[in-house]
């Protein structure tokens, strides 16, 4: 499980920090993989309001952190953690950019009909501080998550917040906030409990992604699905993006990695590779299967591409049929 958290905060060692590291450390102890993104670090400009994304399915900005990180992250997440200190009843001014930038999900979902593989199982979690003790305090904050989670594909199932939070180290006085989180923690066991399936193909730009995508639609909630490479692409097949959407399956914002690092994270129980099992490394414990997908010579690279498409989905349904 990967648990990716956006501290919203420009103060990189306050109590919006301390409230997401200690939500991340007890998930990391209970087998999470986890990251912090620090939001005011990374170069992420404002939406300009183009509606090229609701056209095209792009964000037309395409040289900063949002378009070359966070997208990826936020769609391989299983848990996406919103983390801010109030500020005038509402988000930072860092992390609202990442949430009007979120605009770009949406719109594929809603505007352009994709499917996002990863959202029947996906967690939002919002964590929130606030200065004062008005019984509002959080309610714009609740409301812009509600429609963040939604546009990242992810059901918004966890809030805490704690009100008269302001001078450096009162979160770390608040003695009810660690029983909160560890019980906000808990609640996340079905998804560290699933069975770990790696799909492995040589550049994990398309094979290996095509059958990932399937199987965390079809069975997020039983497989987590992880994909890698034996020396993976710079970037995932475009055509594979293209045959995928054919399909409404959306495979965008994906990014080919390498296996060695994808089992270090997450040693996986089942290993499927496509092509590459001589050099494949010796996993531990897991069962290793290989797919011999039949051969698309003779058709366009697109017609190839959908054939191994729909191959692909038709052993992954037979796959998870054994679960």
């Amino acid at each position: 499980m990967f648990i990716l958290g956006l501290q919203g905060s420009p103060r990189k060692a306050g109590n919006t920090n301390h409230l997401l590291e200690t939500y991340l450390a007890a998930a990391a102890q209970r087998g999470a993989v986890t990251e912090r993104i620090q939001v005011a670090q990374k170069d992420i400009r404002p939406c300009i309001g183009c509606t090229n994304c609701e056209r095209k399915g792009f964000c037309s900005i395409r040289d900063d952190d949002m378009t070359k990180e966070v997208y990826g992250k936020l769609r391989r997440a299983d848990v996406v953690v919103l983390a801010t200190p109030i500020y005038f009843y509402n988000a930072t001014a860092q992390l609202k950019t990442v949430i009007d930038r979120s605009q770009t999900l949406w719109a594929r979902k809603y505007k352009l009909g994709l499917t996002d593989p990863g959202r029947p199982d996906r967690k939002g979690v919002l964590l929130a501080v606030g200065a004062t003790k008005g019984k509002n305090l959080f309610e714009g904050m609740n409301l812009t998550a509600k429609y963040f989670f939604d546009a990242v594909g992810a059901d918004f199932s966890t809030s805490l917040t704690y009100r008269h939070i302001e001078d450096i180290g009162d979160m770390e006085k608040n003695t009810a906030m660690i029983d909160d989180v560890n019980r906000a923690v808990a609640g996340l066991s079905p998804l560290l409990e699933r069975e770990k399936i790696l799909f492995v193909c040589r550049d994990n730009a398309s094979r290996s992604q095509m059958a990932a995508v399937f199987t965390q639609y079809l069975a997020g909630a039983k497989i987590e699905a992880l994909s890698a490479g034996i020396s993976p692409a710079a970037k995932v097949d475009p055509v594979m993006e293209q045959v995928m959407a054919e399909s409404g399956m959306d495979a965008a914002f994906r990014r080919p990695r390498l296996i060695d690092d994808v089992i270090a994270e997450t040693p996986p129980d089942m290993v499927i590779t496509m092509g590459c099992a001589d050099d494949c490394p010796e996993i531990k414990g897991a069962q290793i299967e290989e797919w011999d997908l039949p051969d698309a010579a003779g058709r366009s690279e697109e017609e190839a591409m959908r054939y191994v498409r729909d191959e692909i989905e038709q052993r992954v349904k037979r796959l998870i049929g054994k679960f």
